[in-house]
């Protein structure tokens, strides 16, 4: 059965609107940011908002991984989905991050829906481990508290069977998963398994890396923690990628993601603070991370500045903009 025939008109719009943004861009997870003191600057972050909406990503999912959601309370939380709807004001879908255990993860998701956000991505529970009909169960009961359609995010904890995603993507307001394993066969089995429209995308932390792999098994779209401080850089690979064009896709992987990744690799906690710590040296108003993760110290922190003007320089970009 195809997923159109199982949801709303509602929820087939945000559906439509998400596969678009998909196929025309990457998909945006922007940093929250933070004052020196560890308070939110909420001026800074629209200010950082409007540049990320401006660089035309395919949708925008304020307060997820990136977005540093562990580190919220719920006031921040609702400041940061609603500035996020302000300033996307329509032009492409915003998709709040939700978690937790399922009573918790309602109370963000209604958050989210009093703030106008379009869908929520369900980031991995809690600690525990947890069984099929478990994992299961916990989107059952998020999709009964909110209307707002949801997409799984498979990750640590959390991996779902072929046999769990059938039984996922029968609630209605289930419309994609979010994969962040990288096992390709088991996500071959999944996308099989799932009904046609199920939304499904590439999670990977620095998820270009294995882009081109993930399409292999029908799965294009991505997220790019590198739009969050570079989207010169995300756009020039998302276009090359798109368009065939296998030698500026290998000089990007070569010179900007693999050194990237293997700076990211040094310290965890890095796929969010090496992110932010490239904002900033490119100006942008984000502020340090929040405890327990750490800000780069100064000789990754010089890695780091390497990485990033040869990343612009690829991408005809420069640290204060385009060149």
């Amino acid at each position: 059965m195809k997923l159109v025939e199982r949801i709303s008109a509602d929820t087939e719009g945000v559906v439509q609107r998400l596969r678009d943004g998909m196929a025309g861009g990457v998909l945006a997870f922007p940093l929250t940011s933070f004052r020196e003191d560890g308070g939110l600057d909420p001026e800074s972050y629209r200010a950082y908002l409007t540049a990320q909406v401006a660089a035309a990503p395919g949708a925008l999912f304020p307060a997820c991984g990136t977005g540093e959601f562990s580190a919220l309370d719920e006031d921040e939380y609702r400041e940061v989905v609603r500035a996020a709807v302000e300033v996307a004001d329509g032009r492409l879908p915003v998709v709040a991050g939700t978690g937790y255990g399922w009573a918790q993860a309602l109370r963000f998701a209604r958050i989210a829906e009093e703030a106008g956000a379009d869908a929520l991505l369900v980031m991995p529970h809690y600690l525990v481990a947890a069984p099929q009909d478990g994992l299961v169960e916990q989107l059952r009961r998020i999709a009964g508290g909110t209307r707002l359609p949801l997409i799984a995010y498979q990750r640590g904890q959390v991996t779902f069977t072929a046999g769990s995603v059938r039984r996922v993507a029968e609630i209605p307001t289930v419309i994609g998963l979010k994969d962040g394993h990288s096992d390709l066969d088991r996500l071959q089995r999944l996308t099989l398994a799932a009904p046609d429209g199920f939304l499904c995308f590439n999670g990977a932390a620095t998820a270009e890396i294995q882009a081109r792999a993930y399409a292999t098994v029908g799965v294009p779209a991505y997220s790019s923690a590198v739009h969050a401080f570079a989207p010169e850089i995300a756009n020039a690979f998302f276009a090359a990628l798109r368009d065939g064009d296998e030698a500026v896709t290998r000089t990007l992987l070569r010179d900007f993601y693999i050194p990237l990744v293997e700076l990211r690799d040094r310290v965890p906690g890095y796929a969010v603070s090496l992110v932010k710590a490239a904002a900033r040296l490119r100006g942008l108003p984000v502020g340090p991370v929040r405890a327990p993760l750490v800000d780069p110290g100064p000789a990754d922190l010089a890695d780091l500045e390497k990485i990033l003007d040869a990343g612009l320089d690829l991408a005809g970009a420069t640290r204060r903009g385009t060149a």
